[in-house]
């Protein structure tokens, strides 16, 4: 385990994963789709906002609690939904749920976890994302799961119609199902940290991963040819799904992956309780429009609907600058992912320290005692 001490922001994991993992898996995480345009966006539109920090505020009560659909959370920001990261990182998913839990903030279990949801629930995750077909019998056994499993909030993922044209993984040598080939070998000789530790420490303990949460049922192996099959028709979920989903959950129930002012009208009216504005960290849809710059447009449409934000965030002034543009709260991956990989809990734990300190250091530094002071005259167009 690396010494801690030498990470002092969140691209620091980043960099060391780039070291740590095999060149495959850290383009499988660290890439997105195509020219990867929309990545690289959600990072440029917080450069093209800047604080106005008010003065001579007395700031030493400062608090940067939240509360989101009914619960109390220590800070305002939450680890995103990353689909078979326990590849990256040993049992991962366990690791980032007890971590959030640890610091009282939400870690949202996927759909696409190699970990069963009742064991990610019992480590302290209560939020689950899915991605559905447009199967209405799959739709209906899926929530009952969730629901048996005590999840509190059900997250739908709706910008995944089809598998994305993610060129660096092919480039890599790399696809789910993974298919095993000398470049794979070679990596895995080439890593031994993340061979012994990661994934043959898995195999031994748990033998070969399964996609655990999309269904039901237990899903199908990583190597499995007949994964695609039975992800099934995505680009068949349409509205009346929502509906479908909305009358099943009793819980708070969010859509995530809204980049349109009029698509979080229609969530509203079919009944959600919060959305999130996602480009999916860029891997989906390669030219689509950065979450922060579309933002205050949600927001206004949407009066009192909670609307979150994903992507590109990567420092607490980063936070700050979204909730001052309306962001009820935020989420964070990658960096979360990159920490796990290399120092396990711990590691989660310290990202998720780092974080927080930078945000109880800069609403002092903006002169705010209260996320609830947070508005858009704090912040000022510089660019774009």
């Amino acid at each position: 385990m690396p010494s801690l001490d030498r990470f002092l922001a969140l691209q620091d994991f980043e960099a060391a994963g780039r070291r740590h993992l095999p060149h495959m898996l850290h383009g499988f995480v660290a890439g997105a789709a195509e020219t990867d345009q929309s990545l690289h966006d959600n990072r440029a539109a917080f450069r093209e906002w800047a604080f106005v920090p008010r003065v001579l505020e007395d700031t030493s009560a400062r608090t940067h609690a939240a509360t989101l659909l009914g619960m109390n959370y220590a800070a305002p920001f939450g680890i995103a939904p990353m689909g078979a990261q326990s590849l990256i990182a040993y049992r991962s998913d366990l690791v980032l749920a007890q971590a959030a839990a640890a610091a009282a903030i939400p870690m949202v279990t996927s759909a696409s976890s190699l970990i069963p949801m009742e064991e990610i629930r019992a480590a302290g995750s209560d939020w689950y994302q899915a991605y559905l077909p447009g199967e209405e019998q799959r739709i209906e056994a899926l929530v009952a799961r969730v629901a048996a499993a005590g999840y509190r909030v059900f997250v739908l993922t709706v910008d995944v119609p089809v598998p994305a044209n993610r060129e660096n993984n092919l480039r890599n040598g790399f696809r789910l199902p993974i298919q095993p080939n000398p470049r794979l070998l070679w990596e895995g000789i080439t890593h031994p940290r993340w061979t012994l530790g990661t994934f043959a420490r898995t195999l031994l303990r748990h033998g070969m991963p399964h996609f655990e949460n999309m269904d039901a049922h237990r899903g199908p192996p990583i190597i499995s040819r007949d994964l695609v099959r039975q992800v099934g028709k995505r680009d068949g979920l349409e509205w009346r799904h929502l509906s479908l989903i909305r009358r099943l959950w009793r819980g708070p129930l969010v859509v995530k992956g809204l980049l349109s002012a009029a698509d979080a009208e229609r969530a509203r009216e079919y009944g959600v309780d919060a959305v999130i504005v996602s480009n999916h960290g860029g891997r989906q849809l390669d030219g689509a429009i950065s979450p922060l710059r579309v933002l205050p447009e949600i927001v206004a449409a949407v009066p009192g609907l909670p609307v979150m934000l994903d992507g590109g965030i990567r420092r607490g002034t980063d936070i700050l600058k979204a909730m001052a543009l309306g962001a009820a709260f935020t989420f964070v991956g990658r960096p979360f992912l990159f920490a796990a990989a290399l120092a396990g809990e711990a590691g989660a734990a310290h990202a998720i320290a780092l974080l927080t300190a930078e945000l109880h250091r800069d609403m002092a530094l903006l002169g705010i005692s209260r996320l609830e002071q947070l508005e858009p005259g704090l912040v000022q167009r510089i660019g774009g």
